[in-house]
């Protein structure tokens, strides 16, 4: 189980903090590093976790900002996690973003019907993921302009 906290600090605990922060949730650790990195460069404090059930845990111990989370994944898939987080966190926050391959338009419905506030297509850059998050009020337009 490994849910690793990245040189962090930020964001909860009242006084606003200059860096907001993520929660990138895949099974697959290459896709975890890549989009820390864009995340990183958007001037995010980035932890991971690989599936669901470990997402709900990093959650409680500290809500992030923002979810970005995978679809597809054992243990806990990312609409069980989305489900659960809404129930017990609310229906706003954290923010999440459902990462997915899901091309069916019913199924981004239901995601987004579960409580997403965005998807994001798989594979996606830096400039998309930047692109929804600005759309989203989690970064300015212009620091996505990189």
């Amino acid at each position: 189980m490994d849910v690793a906290d990245a040189k962090d600090g930020g964001g909860e605990g009242g006084a606003p903090s200059a860096r907001r922060s993520c929660l990138v949730v895949d099974d697959s650790r290459a896709v975890r590093r890549a989009v820390r990195r864009m995340l990183e460069e958007l001037g995010f404090t980035v932890r991971e976790a690989e599936n669901g059930a470990q997402a709900r845990a990093a959650c409680r111990a500290a809500l992030p900002d923002a979810v970005l989370l995978d679809w597809n994944m054992p243990v806990m898939d990312g609409l069980a996690f989305l489900r659960r987080a809404r129930a017990e966190f609310g229906p706003e926050h954290p923010t999440i973003v459902l990462c997915t391959t899901e091309f069916a338009l019913e199924r981004i419905v239901e995601a987004l019907e579960a409580g997403a506030q965005e998807y994001v297509m798989k594979p996606f850059d830096a400039e998309i993921l930047g692109d929804k998050f600005a759309r989203l009020g989690l970064v300015s337009p212009r620091d996505n302009a990189a």
